[in-house]
């Protein structure tokens, strides 16, 4: 299969060939082939092994052999980022088609991208088709995908061409190219025109924005195709594989857009709650609140990227095969056109002493129906330069918890909270809100915007609260610094809830 002569029927040809387990220099039991809409992988007990089409589909191009290495290359050093013990290798195909041989002598036809296998089972969207997915799963994902966006990508220079504006709608325009070729229901062209009508206007609208971005570091060599698909769960661990290597445009993203692949994939699986939970745990983790402006905007081009892909295969498949593709591709064009659609926003504070639950119920909240939850502990030591969970020292009314610290920590969770009820996000605010002062200045927050707010009430006993308190200190893992002597100041210093705000005031107590 050379550079001039290679083709789909010899690459049919050499897979059918590599179901021996003779071509393997290692023992292989039965080969299992699994085929995407650009490459094959054979399952052969211990390896797996990854030969790519010989295709050139625009947004890729492996039509030469040295094309085809290239992207091998690539893919193992990329890949080695988050999957270190499975990506081991590029090996040589040797022989021919008919009769090959892997990591032979001779002269190379063709090349495989040489992993570690793991059961095929493990990947998140079959634990997730057979009900195995848990929360747990989601938070794993979530807490990966931020430690990996802080810590292991490089940010893209500014004299890149990656992440500019121009850069970034470049692929959202080929999807539509893509798609556009095969509808012909006019009410499908439709829809599709009309998502292109939304997405020109609001990448017109977002401009300025992703130019910051980029000039902010925001744009990073990330993963580029996250969705369950494309995660594991190995020996109780969340495996991360199969980023993009064939195109440096997709991968040199703003980590915003990898989140909402993510977001994406878990709405179309119809996990809406799992979706809330994943973007709440991720931006906990990273701070990245300001570029949920957009979040909408990426999930939609993410979702055509899928229509796209499903279009793709179509053209590749005939009968039950192909209806089923087409199918997918019509409802992943359903839900990019739902995504456009704006979410009733409002924002909600809770109110409560340290013990109240207030937490656990948000967490809840920010699930179902949904909102973006913001937390005083975690954001009040985000602007100390601390970890969530680091201990600060701090005494009762001094350093992080004295009354400078504790106003700059109430306005910046308003400012926080106005740019995310600007972009189009219901928010949940968890704090004590035991100062008048501090309420005003949320409910102000919402008012300026006309949006509905309300006071999440906790009224719970005081016995019930230090038993709370003290079992917490014993748990550990929480972001609370609040111990008995805490709980003691706020009850002495609490502002009770006016008259005038009960009105806006639910009863949230935990059973």
């Amino acid at each position: 299969m050379n550079d001039s002569s290679g083709s789909m029927q010899e690459l049919a040809e050499l897979i059918r060939s590599l179901r021996d387990p003779a071509c393997y220099d290692h023992p292989a039991g039965p080969v299992q082939v699994i085929e995407t809409h650009i490459s094959y992988v054979l399952l052969t007990g211990a390896f797996a092994y990854k030969i790519k089409k010989p295709l050139d589909l625009g947004f890729l191009d492996f039509s030469s052999l040295a094309k085809r290495l290239h992207a091998c290359c690539d893919e193992v050093q990329l890949n080695r980022r988050l999957a270190p013990d499975i990506y081991l290798d590029v090996v040589p195909i040797t022989g021919t088609p008919a009769a090959p041989r892997l990591n032979g002598s001779g002269e190379t036809f063709e090349y495989a991208v040489k992993m570690r296998q793991f059961p095929p089972d493990a990947t998140l969207d079959r634990l997730d088709a057979a009900g195995g997915m848990t929360a747990q799963h989601i938070e794993a994902i979530a807490a990966a995908l931020a430690r990996f966006h802080v810590e292991g990508c490089a940010r893209a220079g500014q004299d890149t061409p990656w992440g500019s504006p121009d850069a970034i709608w470049d692929p959202v325009a080929q999807n539509f190219v893509r798609i556009a070729t095969h509808l012909d229901d006019p009410a499908d062209r439709a829809q599709l025109d009309a998502l292109r009508h939304w997405s020109e206007t609001e990448h017109t609208r977002l401009t300025p924005l992703m130019a910051a971005r980029k000039t902010d570091g925001f744009v990073r060599e990330c993963h580029g195709d996250l969705h369950l698909g494309n995660l594991a769960w190995v020996d109780g661990r969340l495996l991360v594989f199969d980023c993009i290597e064939f195109n440096p445009e997709l991968r040199w993203i703003d980590i915003q857009s990898e989140v909402a692949f993510c977001y994406m994939d878990l709405l179309q699986r119809g996990h809406a709650e799992w979706a809330w939970l994943f973007l709440n745990t991720w931006l906990e983790r990273t701070g990245d609140y300001a570029g949920l402006a957009l979040l909408r905007y990426y999930a939609v081009y993410r979702a055509l990227v899928r229509a796209k892909i499903a279009a793709i295969r179509t053209a590749q498949t005939a009968g039950p095969e192909r209806d089923a593709a087409f199918a997918k591709m019509r409802t992943l064009l359903h839900l990019a056109t739902t995504l456009t659609r704006s979410l009733p926003v409002r924002l909600d504070i809770t109110h409560g002493l340290s013990g109240s639950g207030k937490t656990t119920v948000t967490r809840k909240l920010m699930q179902a129906p949904g909102a973006i939850r913001l937390r005083s502990d975690v954001e009040r030591k985000r602007l100390a330069g601390l970890d969530a969970l680091a201990r600060s020292g701090s005494g009762i009314g001094q350093q992080l918890y004295g009354t400078d610290a504790t106003q700059r920590t109430y306005a910046y969770l308003a400012r926080l909270s106005g740019a995310l009820l600007d972009a189009g996000w219901p928010v949940i605010v968890d704090a004590t809100f035991i100062a008048r002062w501090q309420r005003d200045l949320l409910r102000e927050t919402a008012q300026s915007r006309g949006v509905e707010f309300h006071i999440l009430d906790f009224p719970v006993p005081v016995a019930t609260l230090r038993e709370r308190i003290v079992q917490r200190a014993r748990t550990g893992g929480d972001a609370s610094e609040a111990d008995l002597s805490v709980l003691q100041h706020q009850l002495d210093t609490q502002e009770p809830l006016g008259s005038d705000e009960q009105a806006q005031t639910l009863d949230h107590t935990l059973q």
